[in-house]
């Protein structure tokens, strides 16, 4: 915070307010030039309404708690859009709006708020940021918060990536909404239910099954085993999958591990389909055409 490196003499005012520094939110601020992740973006939004978490302590909600896509991201889901804000949850009162920030308000219980969770460094899941925790919602109040507001694409993306991490069923927000009697959105959250899996392992993959359901075809399976190998999606009595292949299979070592896993599976009379990102988000009616017709046509084949 800029007002707590001032009162500690590290800082003048003139100098936080020069050209070496920027505003990132009110009362925080980050070096001249750095582009700062979502990530972090998130860690100054919980400095600026008070979300932080002493190791050791109660969750304590007195100003504010990361939530929504903020929170499904510190709790490692993996699944917030590209350019979102940094979200909180306040109890109540005034906030002005400030850019980069998304100010929610409303209750939340105290077995609704998960504390000390620990800051990912950016591009790692495995590595956090030392002594830094912040408060958010917990996996479950996160995802029915998200299912019930956004529209239905990114609602089943989020309920899928919670619920994969909070280890509950998708079902379970609904147990959520008597909880919360008035509250926007609960009527939406039945239909975002039943088309949700918590197995699925990415936005994409997620994003890849609801095109096959708008394309009218049956739910494929997910994370499907075949020898040591799981496929995405399957259908496995023709012998068909469906993958969708982020950038970490760019790397030679993953490319080797591909070919040998696509050896094996061809070897089997397995048929992978692999489309590509603008396919599965602006042409999803060509991608289920293309699934229809290889299921039609294995199941023309002579036996």
């Amino acid at each position: 915070m800029g007002a707590d490196a001032v009162r500690d003499g590290l800082l003048t005012r003139a100098e936080l307010r020069g050209p070496r520094f920027r505003r990132l939110l009110r009362g925080v601020h980050v070096l001249a030039g750095t582009e700062p992740t979502y990530l972090q973006l998130c860690e100054a939004a919980a400095l600026a309404v008070g979300a932080r978490h002493r190791a050791g302590a109660e969750p304590v909600i007195t100003r504010g708690v990361l939530a929504g896509w903020s929170a499904a991201e510190m709790l490692g889901a993996d699944c917030a859009p590209r350019g979102v804000p940094a979200e909180v949850l306040v109890p109540g009162g005034s906030r002005r709006v400030q850019e980069g920030l998304r100010v929610h308000r409303g209750g939340v219980r105290p077995d609704e708020v998960a504390g000390g969770v620990r800051i990912p460094v950016p591009g790692s899941r495995h590595r956090f940021v030392p002594g830094h925790t912040v408060l958010v919602t917990t996996a479950l109040r996160t995802a029915f918060d998200l299912a019930r507001r956004e529209e239905r694409d990114p609602a089943v993306v989020a309920l899928d990536a919670l619920a994969r991490v909070g280890g509950f069923a998708p079902d379970a927000v609904l147990g959520l909404a008597a909880r919360h009697p008035g509250v926007r959105g609960v009527r939406r959250l039945a239909a975002v239910v039943a088309l949700a899996d918590p197995l699925a392992e990415s936005p994409m993959e997620s994003r890849t099954r609801l095109a096959l359901h708008d394309g009218g075809l049956p739910a494929p399976v997910s994370q499907y085993p075949v020898g040591p190998y799981r496929i995405d999606l399957a259908y496995p009595r023709f012998r068909l999958g469906i993958e969708y292949d982020g950038r970490h299979h760019l790397t030679p070592s993953r490319a080797r591990a591909d070919l040998e896993r696509q050896q094996y599976l061809s070897v089997r009379g397995w048929h992978i389909l692999r489309p590509e990102a603008p396919e599965v988000l602006h042409r999803p009616a060509h991608l289920a055409g293309r699934v229809r017709y290889l299921i039609e046509r294995h199941a023309a084949a002579p036996a």
